[in-house]
């Protein structure tokens, strides 16, 4: 069952304890480089956790490959994740942010891609074994 968890759920919890727990720390500096230019890169959390969804987001078009009973919960829970993230975007003004936006939209790419890939993978399978 925990296989079926969608990975995109974790972006959208840590984001919600962030927001609602901690409070506003998006803007937080994580680390600074100097960079051969001159300039310096200031990575902080709203940018860690983008790299983060995007990494999960990765990851989960890795795991719509397979046809199997729990990629199909998987999917269903991915629109889950997606339609609460899109209400705490709506509703919420702490997810009123451009950072949880881009995860919103990161999860509505999930459930797109997911369920064509997994579309495509199974009529791939199922031509071959004509």
């Amino acid at each position: 069952m925990l296989g079926s968890l969608p990975l995109m759920a974790i972006i959208v919890i840590t984001y919600n304890v962030m927001a609602l727990v901690t409070g506003p720390t998006m803007d937080t500096s994580l680390f600074e480089a100097q960079l051969v230019s001159g300039a310096t890169w200031t990575v902080t959390v709203a940018d860690g956790l983008l790299v983060l969804a995007l990494i999960l987001l990765f990851l989960e078009m890795v795991t719509a490959t397979r046809t199997s009973g729990s990629t199909v919960v998987n999917h269903g829970l991915s629109l889950v994740v997606f339609i609460a993230a899109l209400v705490e975007f709506m509703v919420l003004p702490e997810f009123g942010t451009s950072t949880f936006f881009m995860i919103t939209m990161f999860t509505l790419l999930d459930v797109v891609a997911g369920f064509t890939i997994t579309i495509a993978t199974a009529r791939r399978d199922f031509s071959v074994g004509e």
